[in-house]
């Protein structure tokens, strides 16, 4: 029994100090595959930034693995009384695991996303892709990694005498570990202060989880809440990469210079494309009918930021935060300033949205002229003072004039001003009991109907003035507005991905163009390759600078569905449904009136362009930042 208890003990003591010099040997394999992560993701360039990858790598993967022998390998130590029969089963988990490594990988080049739902249900699906053929010819791997594990096992189990002998164990556990440490730390520090050259490492590994600690900060005087809610309003969300925006240096026409109009954007928050009607809207309904004007256009999101990003990018809102971090601005914006247009920028909130000073407008942007008139006043006021701005140009100086108006998305402060909707609210209606949704809709209808008699005199001036002729006007909203038309208890915007959120008003006068109603699907990210090409004359392809076409091709172009969401959700769009993919592929598809389809799947085809556009304008593994 003496002689049995200790040959079992020496056994398993073996095996233990086998398995944690096997897992040595695959923590380094399994780092040197994680490079292909990193020659993904890009090289940082802050000293910090630099320090926490190498240590990040390094910590991470050795956790991985070790957990993973934690887990699995050193129980079954115990329990498997074959010691070559534990071997083998060692060898068959280390396979399994570089095996998944080797998937995960394979989707973070090919889709930029880890391992989840949505990459299983592409992996898995019938459809014939190029995606399909190529992951499945990474089994052909399987018994070669197999054969390694093999060889590395029963080679680690001949010198596994002469390797404790060197007592290396406990220096190598120890870097190992204070990496793992380290990392942690220094994401604690960086998630705090907002460092996106460190938070925008976060997802560069899989089953990345970096450790954060505000609230323990916070307790001990280490971190003032307030200034960190400021700071990220002003940055947006902690993560970024590194952008290429455009693609290559643009290039124009040879008679750029011969023909400049001018350029009026009115941008309308919060005005939905049903509101272009004849009662509601009526002297916007009768410009939309003597010009162009795109009956399913959709915004390029549902939030503020987004649907702004969107428009004068012509980039998915997932790219924003990015463009923000770096103070890219819009290629839109930099020709026009190139060309020489002088700019007047008027705005009833008083340009509140961060993306207006920190990228879109930048030092071009006076924040402290406006006052804080209600809503409904500081429009009128806005229109006003650029209509004063408008009459004074000059016939042969271009302009480019952009006109922002908050009374429709601040619809529930009304206003003194004609309420032909009843019942609506008003300041004796504070009870949240009357604030039905037939209440609140005729409010946003009266905010709406009101908004419209002030741009019918700013078109008035316009036309009497002959500045038409000469002049591209674009008006459209930077997204719609929910009065729980889909029965999900959703109200006002950012609250899902239906049409009442997404699809905007968008009407074009452009010179000399005949009056037109186009049904094919449109989007803001149309706008800037739009501008770019017919009016601007830049002859760069599009897609060397935007996720859109040009809107007087969009017959050419066949298009079957428009891209939608910001950094956390990414939305398909087609006639019939709308697909919703979440930042952890989690999937959802919904009928064209946003009822859930339970049955309904992704198409493997689609979602791969889809995804293929998201990574387009990242820095690709061969190229660094210079």
């Amino acid at each position: 029994m003496v002689d049995s208890g200790t040959s079992y003990r020496d056994k398993v003591s073996q095996l233990i100090s086998w398995g944690h010099w096997f897992s040595f040997f695959n923590i380094i394999a399994a780092m040197l595959l994680g490079t292909r992560y990193i020659s993904q993701s890009g090289w940082p360039d802050t000293l910090l930034g630099q320090s926490y990858l190498i240590f990040n790598w390094v910590g991470h993967f050795g956790f991985l693995v070790f957990a993973l022998y934690i887990l699995i390998i050193f129980p079954a130590s115990f329990i498997i009384p074959s010691q070559r029969l534990m071997r083998l089963f060692a060898v068959i988990v280390a396979t399994v695991g570089m095996m998944v490594l080797l998937l995960d990988i394979y989707a973070y080049q090919t889709l930029h996303l880890h391992l989840n739902p949505l990459v299983w249900e592409l992996l898995l699906s019938g459809e014939k892709t190029d995606m399909n053929a190529h992951w499945q010819y990474l089994f052909i791997a399987g018994p070669v990694i197999f054969i390694l594990e093999l060889v590395m096992a029963e080679w680690v189990w001949r010198k596994l005498r002469k390797l404790t002998r060197k007592r290396v164990g406990v220096p190598v556990a120890s870097v190992f570990a204070l990496c793992f440490i380290a990392s942690h730390l220094i994401h604690i520090w960086a998630d705090a202060f907002i460092y996106s050259p460190v938070t925008a490492q976060r997802s560069t590994f899989p089953v990345s989880y970096p450790m954060t600690a505000k609230t323990f900060m916070e307790k001990y005087g280490l971190l003032d809440r307030q200034e960190y809610q400021r700071l990220r309003e002003q940055r947006g969300q902690e993560t970024s990469e590194v952008i290429r925006y455009p693609l290559e240096p643009l290039s124009f026409a040879s008679d750029a210079n011969k023909y400049r109009p001018n350029l009026l954007v009115v941008m309308v928050e919060g005005l939905r494309a049903d509101m272009l009607n004849p009662v509601t809207m009526p002297h916007l309904h009768r410009f939309a009918t003597d010009n162009l004007w795109f009956k399913n256009h959709f915004s390029s999101s549902n939030d503020d930021m987004a649907g702004l990003f969107g428009f004068f990018y012509g980039l998915p809102g997932s790219y924003a935060q990015s463009a923000r971090t770096e103070g890219l601005r819009p290629v839109l914006m930099d020709t026009l300033n190139q060309r020489r247009y002088q700019l007047g920028l008027f705005s009833g909130d008083n340009f509140s949205n961060p993306i207006y000073y920190q990228s879109i407008f930048s030092r071009a942007l006076d924040r402290d002229t406006q006052s804080e008139a209600p809503a409904w006043q500081a429009d009128a006021s806005a229109i006003t003072s650029m209509q004063s701005w408008l009459q004074g140009r000059q016939a042969n100086t271009p302009w480019f004039g952009y006109l922002e108006l908050a009374t429709v998305n601040e619809y529930e402060q009304g206003g003194d001003y004609a309420q032909p909707f009843q019942p609506a609210l008003n300041s004796g209606m504070a009870g949240v009991d009357q604030q039905t949704g037939l209440v609140l809709k005729n409010s946003y209808n009266n905010a709406a109907h009101y908004l419209d008699e002030q741009l019918g005199e700013l078109i008035q001036q316009l036309e009497t003035s002959g500045k038409l002729a000469n002049t591209v006007v674009m008006i459209t909203a930077n997204h719609g507005m929910e009065f729980n038309e889909t029965g999900m208890n959703s109200w006002g915007s950012n609250s899902n991905y239906s049409r009442y959120q997404l699809q905007v008003p968008m009407v074009m006068h452009w010179p000399n163009q005949p009056a037109e109603q186009i049904n094919h699907y449109s989007s803001h990210l149309d706008v800037a390759p739009t501008l770019m090409e017919s009016m601007l004359s830049v002859s760069s392809p599009a897609d060397s600078y935007s996720s859109g076409v040009n809107l007087f091709e969009l017959e050419s172009q066949s298009r079957k569905w428009v891209l939608a969401g910001d950094s956390r959700d990414i939305v398909v769009i087609q006639p019939q449904k709308t697909t919703v993919v979440d930042k952890f592929g989690n999937y959802k598809v919904y009928d064209r009136h946003y009822t859930p389809l339970p049955e309904g799947k992704p198409q493997l085809s689609l979602l791969m362009q889809v995804m293929h556009e998201l990574k387009r304008f990242y820095y690709p593994e061969d190229h660094e930042p210079q």
